[in-house]
Order: structure tokens, then sequence, then C-alpha cells
């Protein structure tokens, strides 16, 4: 008689995809909450008078700078705080909106 080899079902591939559409996602989502809340921060510390030459005031504007993309400056209110609350604020908005998007797309495929 021929010994019964185990071979994997199809269906024990299944899990380890979920696995790891599950752990890619999260992810992705953690990075785009972290992105829209250094924007966030950003705003709340400009707008809140934060010490520029501080040494986290600098290090979050450092960051806000390149993920806020293009919309640093979209619009140029004679405001300049008012031009940190809207342009960062739709870069936030924009990379929760990415965010949403990513994951759908990452979920469908999964």
């Amino acid at each position: 008689m021929a010994e019964h080899e185990d071979y994997p079902s199809p269906r024990a591939g299944a899990g380890v995809r979920v696995r790891l559409v599950a752990a890619v996602a999260s992810v992705l989502s953690w990075v785009g909450v972290i992105c829209a809340a250094v924007l966030v921060a950003h705003v709340v510390l400009t707008l809140g008078g934060a010490n520029p030459d501080n040494g986290i005031t600098r290090f979050v504007a450092g960051w806000a700078d390149p993920l806020a993309l293009g919309f640093h400056d979209l619009f140029l209110p004679a405001d300049p705080d008012l031009a940190v609350l809207v342009n960062y604020g739709i870069a936030a908005l924009f990379w929760l909106v990415l965010r949403a998007i990513v994951l759908r797309v990452v979920r469908r495929l999964g």
C-alpha cells in the first residue's frame, strides 16, 4: 500500500492570505492615521502659538511639510494662521480619505 502523504488543502492557504491582508491593511491604516495626526499636530502647534524654535515644534513642522504634499500653499489667505489651518487641514483630510480608499482596495483584493 502506498503511504498517505499529507498535502495541504487549498483552503489552508486562504487563512494565511486573510491574515496577510489583515496585517497589510492594519499597517496602511496606521500610516494614514499617523500622517493625518502629524498634520493636525502642526495646525494645533501653529494656531496655539508654540515656540517655533522648540525641538518638538521643529520636529512636527519638519514632518508636516512633506506630508502636506501640494496642499501647503493651495490657498494663500492674508492671515498666516488661517493658511496653516486650511491648507494643512485639507492635507490631513486627504490622508484620511486616501487611507479609506486604500483600505477598501486592499480588503477587496484579499
